[in-house]
This record gives C-alpha cells, sequence and structure tokens, in this order.
C-alpha cells in the first residue's frame, strides 16, 4: 500500500513538473521595434489598418486641396462666402459604415485629415474642441445638422464663440465585400462631403483601395515561403 502511494504522489509531482515546464516553455516575449520612415508597416491580417486609412486619407485630401486651390468647383459652391481668405470649414466627425470596427484609428483618421487641411492654407479649420462644445451645448449629433432650425441654432452658438464657418465636413467610411469560399476581398471607400451652410451646395471627394483576405489552406502554405 506504501509503495502504491508513493508512486502515486511521485507520478503527480512529475506531471505537474512538467506542466509548469510547458507553461514557461510556451510563454512568449513580447518585442517591439519603430517603424521608419520608407519602412515596410505590418499589414492587418483581419481588418483595415495603417496601410489603408492612410493611403486614403493622403488621395482623398490631396485631390480636394488640389481642385479648391485651382478654383475648379461645382457651380455656385461658394455662393455666400466671403473669398478675402482661407475657407472657413467645420470639420463635424468621422462616420463609420464599414463591416469593421474602427476603434483608436477614428480619433486618428480625424487628427490627420484636419492636420493636412490646416496646413494646406487652402482651409481653415474649427478647432475640434469648439466643434464638440457647440454640438454638445445644442445637444445634437452631426447628422441631425441638417435640419435648418439645426443649423441656424449651431451656427449662432459657434459664432458666440467666434468660430464661425461657411462649411460643414464629413468623412465617411464604408466597405463592401466581396467572398470567395472561405477567402474574400473588401474595398474600402472614404468620402469626403464638404457643405455650403450658406445654399447647400455640396462637394465630394472619394478614394477607394481594395484588399485580399487570404484564409484558404493553399494561402497559409504560400504565406510559409
Amino acid at each position: 500500500m506504501t509503495t502504491r502511494r508513493e508512486f502515486l504522489r511521485q507520478s503527480a509531482a512529475g506531471l505537474l513538473g512538467v506542466g509548469a515546464v510547458a507553461q514557461f516553455g510556451c510563454r512568449t516575449n513580447q518585442t517591439a521595434q519603430v517603424v521608419k520612415p520608407g519602412d515596410k508597416q505590418v499589414v492587418g491580417s483581419h481588418a483595415a489598418g495603417s496601410e489603408v486609412y492612410d493611403t486614403l486619407i493622403n488621395e482623398a485630401v490631396t485631390a480636394l486641396l488640389a481642385r479648391h486651390s485651382q478654383g475648379i468647383q461645382p457651380a455656385a459652391f461658394t455662393q455666400g462666402v466671403s473669398q478675402t481668405g482661407p475657407l472657413r470649414i467645420c470639420f463635424v466627425g468621422v462616420e463609420n459604415k464599414t463591416s469593421e470596427e474602427i476603434g483608436d484609428f477614428r480619433d486618428q483618421i480625424f487628427e490627420q485629415i484636419d492636420g493636412q487641411l490646416q496646413r494646406s492654407q487652402v482651409y481653415q479649420t474649427v478647432s475640434r474642441r469648439y466643434v464638440q462644445a457647440g454640438l454638445t451645448q445644442c445637444r445634437l449629433r452631426p447628422e441631425e445638422l441638417f435640419i435648418p432650425q439645426n443649423m441656424q441654432t449651431f451656427s449662432q452658438v459657434m459664432q458666440q464663440m467666434q468660430q464661425p464657418f461657411d462649411f460643414l465636413l464629413f468623412c465617411t467610411l464604408t466597405s463592401g465585400t466581396t467572398r470567395s469560399n472561405k477567402d474574400y476581398q473588401r474595398s474600402y471607400l472614404m468620402t469626403l462631403e464638404m457643405i455650403n451652410i450658406h445654399n447647400g451646395q455640396d462637394d465630394k471627394e472619394q478614394r477607394e483601395i481594395v484588399k485580399k483576405y487570404n484564409v484558404s489552406a493553399m494561402a497559409k502554405v504560400k504565406s510559409w515561403f
């Protein structure tokens, strides 16, 4: 009986030892490195990342700036707007209508667009802090600004803050997915829509990126090489 009890005790101790070794042996250490300009960036394997959003922002904003800096605008787009200085824009936010959660990319997309517009000297953007304060004071969501009474109220509040503007700017992200068995591709579309609050005229700039996601057995084999 003693021998059997001792055997079971030693066996249990051995199994615990193996488990501990396995636990510490499988534990991985996280590492990191700074991505320098020109270095290859990580491409998201399950969703869009900076490789998609950075490109969309740069292309859409650059095209919008080029058109307006050269005076190529829709008819009557700037009617009622003073042209003595940069166009005053109220950028109200980034709307995500894709099938993915964009998480902290929402704020980054906003800041990147706002920064590029501000540096262009073609536009002068209202500070995001004023915009948020104005919407909060009026108890309005961005999409509710299309109701004339709401727009009038919001404009008056912004003028009281000494932050008048002539245009609203919306950024919208949408996506479309095409599947082939387990593999699929997703098109990401960014739309910048600028609206003249004096006459309702709008101007749009759109850019699209198509990204393939491979999850088939063959794709996994190819990724090994």
